[in-house]
Parts: C-alpha cells; sequence; structure tokens
C-alpha cells in the first residue's frame, strides 16, 4: 500500500542551482552503487555459508532470551513512498526497558508524536504526551502475549518487537528462503556480523554485535509487496542488561487533565501521522 503525503510538504521547491549541484552528486552516488552491485552480483546462497548464518542468529536469539532485565536506545526510519514514487523517512527515536516475562516500558519521540507505554503484567497504558490522550488495555499474560495483542488485534507493534520476545528466532524463521552471510559492518563503533534473509514478502537484515554480548545493532525490514520498496530500520544502541540496566516502577502516572480514548482514537499512538493519507482514503 502506498502512502500520499498533503500537498503543503511539496511547497518551496529548490533552486535550479541546488537541483543541479544535488543532481552532479546523485549521479556520483549512482555509480557509487553500481560498483558496489556489480560486486554484490557474485554473492549467491551457495557461496554466503547459510550454516553459520543461521547459528549466529540462533546464538543471538539464545541470548537474548536469557536475559531477564535489558534496557537500550533506538533510532527508527520508516519509508513511506509516494503515488508519485517518492521515498521519505519518518525519523524517531527513544528507550526501552524491560524485565522479563512480563514488564515493559517504551518512549518514542519523533516529529509527530511524543509516546509513553507502560505495561506492568495486567494492564497497557499508553500516553500521547502532545495530545494529552490516553489509553488503557487489559492485556494480563507476558511480553510474548502483548506483542501479539498489539500486533493482530490493535494493529500497534512495538518498535523491534520480534527482538524483545523469548525466542526471536523460532519468530523469524520459520518463512525465510534464503540466507546470506555478508561479513562484518560496524553500527555504533560496535562490530558486528551483518546477515541477510529473504521470505516471500519481505527481505529482511540484522547486524549482531560480536563478542559475548549479541545483541541486535541494527534491524532493517524491507516491503517487496509495496511498490518502491520502502524500508522499516531499527538502531540499536546503549545496550545494558542485568544489573546495569536502571530500577523501573512500571508505573505511568496520567495526569488528571489527560483525556481517555481507545487505541485508535489516540493519533500518537500510530507510526504514521495524519499528515500522510493511505492510497484512495477519502
Amino acid at each position: 500500500m502506498t502512502e500520499q503525503p498533503d500537498k503543503k510538504t511539496w511547497t518551496n521547491p529548490p533552486s535550479r542551482h541546488r537541483c543541479r549541484r544535488f543532481a552532479r552528486g546523485a549521479k556520483a552516488w549512482v555509480i557509487i552503487l553500481a560498483a558496489a552491485l556489480a560486486g554484490m552480483a557474485g554473492i549467491s546462497a551457495g557461496q554466503a555459508d547459510q550454516a553459520d548464518a543461521k547459528r549466529l542468529l540462533k546464538a543471538m536469539s539464545d541470548y537474548m532470551g536469557a536475559q531477564k532485565a535489558i534496557s537500550f536506545d533506538y533510532d527508527v526510519n520508516l519509508e513511506l513512498v509516494s503515488t508519485q514514487q517518492q521515498k521519505i523517512g519518518l525519523a524517531s527515536s527513544g528507550s526501552v526497558t524491560l524485565n522479563r516475562p512480563d514488564k515493559l516500558h517504551l518512549t518514542r519521540t519523533g516529529g509527530f508524536a511524543n509516546v509513553e507505554m507502560v505495561f506492568d503484567g495486567k494492564m497497557l497504558t499508553l500516553w500521547g504526551k502532545n495530545s494529552n490522550l490516553y489509553t488503557q488495555i487489559e492485556a494480563p499474560g507476558t511480553i510474548d502475549q502483548l506483542e501479539d495483542v498489539l500486533r493482530n488485534k490493535y494493529h500497534r507493534p512495538v518498535p523491534g518487537a520480534d527482538m524483545l520476545i523469548s525466542d526471536p528466532y523460532k519468530e523469524l524463521m520459520p518463512e525465510v528462503n534464503d540466507v546470506k552471510d555478508l561479513g562484518a559492518g560496524v553500527i555504533h563503533g560496535v562490530e558486528c556480523d551483518h546477515l541477510a534473509f529473504r521470505t516471500k514478502e519481505v527481505d529482511w537484515q540484522i547486524w549482531i554485535a560480536q563478542g559475548a554480548r549479541p545483541y541486535p545493532c541494527r534491524y532493517v525490514i524491507t516491503s517487496k509487496k509495496v511498490t518502491g520498496w520502502p524500508q522499516y530500520t531499527l538502531d540499536i544502541w546503549a545496550w545494558k542488561t542485568g544489573t546495569e540496566v536502571a530500577s523501573d516502577s512500571f508505573k505511568l502516572e496520567i495526569p488528571a487533565s489527560a483525556k481517555k480514548l481507545t487505541p485508535n482514537d489516540v493519533p500518537e499512538l500510530n507510526d504514521i501521522p495524519g499528515l500522510f493519507s493511505m492510497k484512495g482514503a477519502k
């Protein structure tokens, strides 16, 4: 499904001089990209060590599931594709703290939202600070069960939800039909193993920190079913576990002035702001 930005997004076009300068820079990047793709042409499933890639992903999954307390900061870039085939990225940042099996505290701040969410094992509370609107959902159970409720019932997945459940490998691998180990990469100064996976509908990549703490440093999902192949990119940093994690009450104090609404009526809870409308929406 493609996204169409509001017309006011396209006001104040750049000058001709700036356009020419940008075009020259873009041409240079096209040449660099073409060279990189030529090098990538030699990489195939037969050449890549699929078994090693699966082993690295399983090691990350086991490590993540074994951690009782985790906290990290994150950056997200969500790409939309307009009906004119222009890609637009929506950037946001936040933090996550969790205590297994049933405590979660998350924040997300961007140009369109300032959201805080707390789950205490019984109740999920979400507060849009800019709009001063909040909602509460009864969802007794574990973090894994909460993820299912948010994704399937309310269509509000937690950023990086695939990484937060107790067994990411089990969640990620069933539909994979191609696996590649692409060597090493560096994310936020951390040397990582770079792995790529394909399914029928999406391609996804993951960069896993090397060493004794194999946490996911970057997670990229590319949609092949949407024209323009938009991407969701999650970067994770300031990784902490165990006693490194600051104590958290997993309680959210809602101001008396805040108004309670249903989840679908709190605009800040949507990853796609109202400025953008779905193709064909009235």
